[in-house]
């Protein structure tokens, strides 16, 4: 199967292409669709069934409004955030930035961009809504203008963020390299992107990247997951982790389903580490102590390692440097790995299993787009 990543596809589009799908997108979301009653397919509207109790608390503190305008495929809510400097690439009506606040607290900030003026509108006009719903004494979200591919126009410097995410919105843009390569430049050594996004089973076909439509609701753009993989690493990213993946199911468009045939589409969660330059990988034993919130008992890193709490695990060089390099440095003890035989299992993460990067191996988890005006069910 042939690479997707040429000047004329999802991957990276020619200054002219690029610019009509900016505006052909900019025309769906900020004069087409007004809430989530008006997109066509469930592609934009998908959830974790699981959500833990105190993300779901600042989810359901959104703004109704905000949150009727919410289009996301997954939860952009990574562990340990409080006092962390975060930015929501493509952060729409802010229904992810304002949940990202609260769980920050105060003493954290939230930056939103986004290039639809008819979202930053309303993102803006709730600045105020929820710092006063929170408690604090200023704002602690900001919302600006811009290309995610051209960050740097909007003004955010280099190595300033502690976390980027993004929901649903890399596969709208037209250059994916350039959204990875400034995601990059951004982030703090140690940083992490961890965002939800569409992937394919293959390369998407020409036809159905000149659907405006296919490209409104998250489909055209989509990239092959192995494309994702690659961009990441020549961009100087970790190996990418998949947390979680989840069917697009398109039974209730004919149409589309019609018009994609065979292609599978999953919404997929995977984080991406920044590691200092000149970083050391070595394997190590690692003792999670149970400090970060909401996961005292155990912390689920990715699809494969999940860490329990006071419990001895051996993880591989990159996971190690991770744990070390990263803001989840004081939630591990860490020491030198044993030394290994033949007969001894493989380390967490690592050998036959490999680092989890392909979101159609193993079972799917279920999804539910139960987030609403009301907030999350």
């Amino acid at each position: 199967m042939s690479s997707c990543c040429s000047t004329q596809d999802g991957c990276s589009a020619n200054g002219q292409g690029a610019d009509k799908i900016h505006d052909e997108v900019k025309e769906y979301y900020g004069k087409k669709v007004k809430t989530q009653k008006d997109l066509e397919t469930k592609a934009c509207l998908m959830m974790p069934s699981k959500i833990p109790a105190h993300v779901r608390q600042a989810l359901s503190a959104v703004h109704p409004e905000v949150a009727a305008r919410y289009y996301g495929c997954g939860l952009v809510v990574p562990e340990c955030l409080e006092g962390a400097c975060v930015l929501d690439l493509g952060s729409g009506t802010g229904h992810d930035c304002f949940a990202l606040a609260k769980l920050v607290g105060e003493k954290g900030h939230v930056t939103g961009i986004d290039m639809t003026d008819e979202q930053l509108d309303v993102a803006r006009q709730y600045v105020d809504y929820h710092r006063d719903k929170f408690g604090y004494s200023t704002a602690n979200t900001e919302f600006v203008k811009g290309y995610i591919e051209r960050l740097g126009e909007a003004g955010l410097q280099d190595d300033t963020f502690d976390i980027i995410v993004s929901n649903c919105v890399v596969n709208l843009s037209p250059d994916k390299a350039a959204v990875l390569r400034e995601g990059y430049r951004v982030l703090k050594p140690g940083g992490e992107l961890y965002f939800s996004d569409i992937y394919a089973d293959r390369d998407v076909p020409e036809h159905i990247r000149k659907d405006k439509v296919m490209w409104g609701e998250c489909l055209a753009g989509a990239l092959w997951w192995e494309d994702l993989i690659r961009l990441a690493k020549e961009v100087g990213f970790c190996t990418p982790r998949l947390v979680s993946a989840g069917l697009v199911n398109l039974d209730d468009n004919k149409p589309m389903k019609d018009l994609v045939g065979d292609i599978k589409f999953v919404s997929v969660t995977y984080r991406l580490f920044k590691l200092p330059l000149n970083t050391v990988k070595e394997a190590a034993q690692v003792i999670y102590n149970g400090s970060v919130t909401g996961h005292e008992t155990s912390l689920k890193f990715d699809a494969h390692c999940t860490f329990q709490e006071g419990q001895v695990v051996e993880v591989d060089p990159e996971l190690s440097a991770i744990l070390q390099e990263s803001r989840f440095a004081d939630d591990f003890t860490v020491r030198p790995a044993s030394k290994k035989t033949k007969a001894d299992p493989e380390l967490c993460c690592s050998g036959a299993k490999g680092v989890p990067t392909n979101p159609f191996e193993g079972p799917l988890e279920k999804e539910s787009s139960c987030c609403g005006p009301k907030g999350c069910c």
